[in-house]
Formats: C-alpha cells, sequence, structure tokens
C-alpha cells in the first residue's frame, strides 16, 4: 500500500461525527449468522446497516453534513448526483431539516428510487448515464448558485460514514476480516479508518462489481479513473474515485475483489434465503467476496460484513434472476 496522497480523515473525526448524528440516525446491530457463517465455512457477523434511516448507511454522512452548513449555504438549496440511496437519503434529510433539494441521477436507476425522491420534495433531474449526471450538476450549481453535496468526497461525508465501523468493532471486536462494497469509496474510506483504528491487524476488503469498478481501476492506474457504468447495482455506479476516497483505500485496505453481476445477485438470494435479509446487490456482491476470502484466509477467520442497503424492489430482482439463470 503506497503512502496517501491527500490528507487522510482521522478517528477523531469519526467520533466527532457520532456525536454530531446521535439521535439522528440509528445506531444499527450488528448479529451473528449461523446459517452464513454454515454456508461460507467461518464464522460470519453482519451489520445490519440496511435497517439504518431509508434502508442504508448515508443518512449518516448526510447529516453530519448538513449540519454543518451555513444559514446562506442552506437557504441556497442543494444540490447532488445520486445512483439512489444517497439521493434517497438527502431528500428525506433535507425535508426533515426544511432544505431544498435537487438530485441529479442516471435515467437507469431504480424507478422506486426516483419516486422516493419525488415523494419527499425533492426536485429530480435525470440525464443519460452517471459521467452526464455530474456534469449537469455542476452545471445547475452554477447557474443557480445551490450549494453541492458530494456523496463520496467530502470530509464531513466520510466520517459521518465512518461510524458504522466504529459501531461494528465495538459490537465485535474479535474479527479478522471485514468486507464492504465500493461505490465511490466514500463510505469504505470512513469505516476503514474507524476499523485499523480499533485494530491495526484487521483485514480489510473491498467489493465491486463488473461495469462498477472504478476503485480497482484506479488501484491499477495509481491514480483515479473514468470508467463507463454497467453494473446492475446502480448504488455502485460511480464513474470514478477521487484522490481523497483512492488515498484512503491505497493506505488502509487490504484489496479490493470484483465480483460478476450474477454473482451479487445470487448473493442477494442468498441473504434472503439463509440470512432473513432483503438486501440489494450492493450487498450481495459481498458473499462471493467472502467465499474468496475464507478461501485464503481459512476457516479460522471471522469475517464481518456490512450489509449496506435493501433499497431494491422485488421485481427488480425477479427480473436479474430470469436475467442470469440463476436456479432458485
Amino acid at each position: 500500500m503506497s503512502a496517501p496522497a491527500v490528507q487522510l480523515i482521522s478517528i477523531d473525526d469519526i467520533v466527532a461525527a457520532e456525536r454530531a448524528i446521535a439521535g439522528r440516525v440509528l445506531r444499527t446491530p450488528t448479529v451473528q449468522s449461523p446459517a452464513l457463517s454454515a454456508l461460507l465455512g467461518a464464522e460470519t457477523h453482519l451489520k445490519l446497516e440496511l435497517l439504518q434511516k431509508t434502508g442504508c448507511f448515508k443518512p449518516r454522512g448526510i447529516t453530519n453534513r448538513l449540519l454543518a452548513l451555513s444559514e446562506a449555504e442552506k437557504q441556497r438549496g442543494l444540490i447532488t448526483v445520486s445512483g439512489g440511496n444517497h439521493g434517497i437519503a438527502i431528500a428525506r434529510i433535507g425535508k426533515e431539516m426544511g432544505i431544498a433539494v435537487t438530485v441529479v441521477m442516471p435515467e437507469k436507476a431504480p424507478e422506486r428510487s426516483k419516486a422516493r425522491i419525488r415523494a419527499d420534495g425533492a426536485t429530480l433531474l435525470l440525464t443519460q448515464d452517471a459521467g452526464g449526471a455530474f456534469e449537469l450538476a455542476e452545471r445547475e450549481r452554477e447557474a443557480k448558485g445551490m450549494t453541492y453535496i458530494h456523496s463520496y468526497d467530502d470530509p464531513l461525508i466520510i466520517a459521518g460514514h465512518g461510524t458504522v465501523g466504529r459501531e461494528l468493532i465495538a459490537d465485535a471486536p474479535d474479527l479478522t476480516d471485514v468486507l464492504m462494497s465500493v461505490g465511490g469509496g466514500g463510505f469504505i474510506s470512513g469505516c476503514a479508518v474507524a476499523l485499523k483504528a480499533a485494530n491495526p491487524k484487521l483485514r480489510i476488503w473491498g467489493v465491486e462489481t463488473e461495469g462498477g469498478d472504478c476503485m480497482s481501476q484506479a488501484l491499477k492506474a495509481g491514480k483515479p479513473v473514468r470508467i463507463a457504468v454497467t453494473t446492475i447495482a446502480t448504488t455502485l455506479g460511480a464513474p470514478s474515485v477521487t484522490e481523497r476516497s483512492l488515498a484512503h483505500v491505497q493506505a488502509l485496505v487490504d484489496e479490493v475483489m470484483v465480483v460478476s453481476d450474477a454473482e451479487a445477485v445470487g448473493g442477494v438470494i442468498a441473504l434472503a434465503e439463509e440470512a432473513k435479509l432483503w438486501a440489494e446487490p450492493a450487498a450481495g456482491c459481498l458473499i462471493p467476496a467472502a467465499r474468496r476470502v475464507v478461501e485464503r484466509a481459512g476457516p479460522g477467520a471471522r469475517l464481518g460484513l456490512v450489509i449496506c442497503g435493501g433499497n431494491v424492489a422485488f421485481a427488480d430482482v425477479e427480473g436479474w434472476v430470469q436475467r442470469f439463470g440463476i436456479k432458485l
């Protein structure tokens, strides 16, 4: 792992975020899963962040960021880019705090996500792809003077997300390996800081899906690389990481794995059948990756899987099962 090019957030930043958002977000449970432990061949603990407000971890970082806004920034309204979960969360929290929100999303984002964003009163703008969403958001920000909130390249958002890792290691201090999915890299960046601060020997594994592997591409190139997003896991569909998120992963994450969309959907089914959890492909991708970790670390591994979100419709899962020919 090479030296970071930018300053990393600290555990003090995460502790400060934890204090700031206390009472505004849920402290989600961590549970051991006997069924998944048997399936994977190693003791497996699940951090159930899909039970968080709005169905994913996003309210943590967003709440921390919005609490730090000035009155002038609030009055100008907020604009952001999202593949789904970030938009859902910022629309809800903006509504709770009385702040106008505009969300820019690619057209292929889940219809359920679009509906929830509109239901909370946010303005929703759609573009052809994720790259175009960032470009449109910048044009809108310049034209209307709105306050831009980056979903994963913001120290306050990263610190807020890091509270997930802090809670996980407090609840399951004997873990040897923790797996988290990677979109733009803000979530794993914050969690990695918290986890390594508690146990420097802990192994941290990032997981991406093919067609959403911007972090893997950046690690190979040694710098952020723009990709064409094709994965069905739209909540992982960032067109590129940033220097900040790349630096955190370079410094703190042992490896980033890439699995296929079909494997991620298989993981969704495994989580439903074995762990009784309704999760999205961004969480399902952890199951095939966990099998690889156990193969390398051995049955003595004690796994922690962060089940990051559950915002997926039944019709979506049904369609993916048919598309990939997954046997139930």
